[in-house]
């Protein structure tokens, strides 16, 4: 029997009525349109390794490394740099939806050919373009890896992944990213991080309740609108200051969540199950296989019929086991949590488990999305 690799139920809230327990700040629901992280990606050279860098194979780290002294007035052809101290290597990064120049913000270094390790290594200046393809960000500093390869006569010992790293605060911002501002109507639109029609009501009502100038109302499942926004900057932001900290009871879509590698089981609070009858039968099967060494016959040592050798002979036996089907019975109203305790007492295993939740939801015994990883 399979064993059980992990089996997790983490359970939001039992209620299906909202309560004051179950509040959540309005800026932990929302973000204001406009305001996203923005990618930038760069090419550089980390150098400084100790022969973990990219191998003369790698021509595009040679031509690179040309051009960079070529910069310093160092004429050098690719073809005559053979050092194993440099890699090629990709950065990344998100910039915040509101970000000023001389702002610093942590990249991601990745080798992009076949370096061992950048462990040790110093990316070179790497400008940062954005999908407008202008420079957003320069990169710059020594790589933190928290993983090491190590290796000699053959034999390697290695832990994570030391070909990728990080560089705190590595990048400093060279183009403003302004934060949006009211439309000449004076609307702002927030944007539910979880589109749901019943959240966005509530936070629609919860702001006018508690800030009544803002005259929000709910667009659609994601979008809640924000009239008579005042233009001046100063009022915007005391607006966007008193509508953040409002408290609201988001509502919660009833789903469950499966991992079948892991066998990991998330369910929210709100998930519940019609009557339902689950009979689980295990059937093991073993395979065992020998050789038998098959001899001619009429022959003997040093004397062997013309066309007549030895031949090895696989054989094999099947055995199979079939334990007696068990079944568990759950009432209406039963939760993922109880269906998982009485699998549990007939050592159903995870994989077992997962099947079991997919043909309760096509028995449509299980009220809510089931949701396989």
């Amino acid at each position: 029997m399979l064993r059980i690799v992990a089996l997790l139920i983490l359970t939001a809230s039992a209620a299906f009525a909202p309560s004051a327990d179950g509040a959540v700040r309005i800026k932990d629901l929302v973000r204001f349109e406009g305001v996203h992280d923005n990618a930038v990606l760069g090419y550089g050279i980390v150098v400084g390794l100790s022969g973990t860098g990219d191998s003369s194979r790698n021509y595009v780290t040679q031509q690179s490394v040309s051009n960079m002294l070529r910069d310093f007035g160092v004429n050098v052809p690719a073809t005559s740099l053979n050092s194993r101290n440099a890699a090629a290597v990709v950065v990344s990064a998100d910039l915040r939806g509101a970000v000023r120049p001389g702002d610093r913000i942590d990249v991601n270094v990745a080798a992009l050919g076949d370096a061992r390790s950048l462990a040790g290594g110093t990316l070179l200046l790497t400008p940062m373009l954005g999908v407008d393809r202008r420079t957003y960000a320069i990169a710059q500093g020594p790589l933190s890896v928290s993983a090491f390869r190590f290796e000699q006569s053959g034999s390697i010992e290695q832990k994570n992944h030391p070909t990728a790293g990080v560089i705190p605060e590595g990048a400093i911002i060279q183009r403003e990213i302004e934060p949006p501002h009211p439309d000449s109507n004076g609307s702002l639109d927030l944007i539910l991080n979880e589109p749901d029609f019943t959240t966005a009501r509530r936070v629609a009502a919860a702001i006018n309740t508690r800030v009544p100038s803002a005259s929000a109302s709910a667009v659609d499942s994601g979008r809640i609108r924000l009239a008579g926004v005042p233009l001046d900057p100063s009022a915007v932001v005391d607006l966007v200051a008193s509508i953040e900290t409002v408290e609201v009871v988001p509502d919660e879509a009833s789903r469950v969540i499966v991992n079948e590698r892991t066998g990991t089981i998330v369910s929210g609070g709100n998930v519940w199950l019609s009557a339902v009858t689950v009979t689980q039968g295990d059937i093991r099967v073993s395979i065992q296989e020998r050789y038998l060494v098959s001899q001619p016959s009429g022959g003997f040592i040093g004397r062997q019929s013309p066309g007549a050798f030895t031949a090895v002979v696989p054989e094999a036996t099947i055995g199979v086991h079939e334990a007696e089907a068990q079944s568990i019975e759950l009432n209406q109203g039963a939760t993922i949590s109880d269906l998982v305790r009485a699998l549990k007492t007939i050592r159903a295993t995870s994989r077992d488990v997962i099947a079991i939740l997919q043909g309760i939801k096509r028995a449509g015994a299980l009220h809510a999305e089931l949701v396989i990883q």
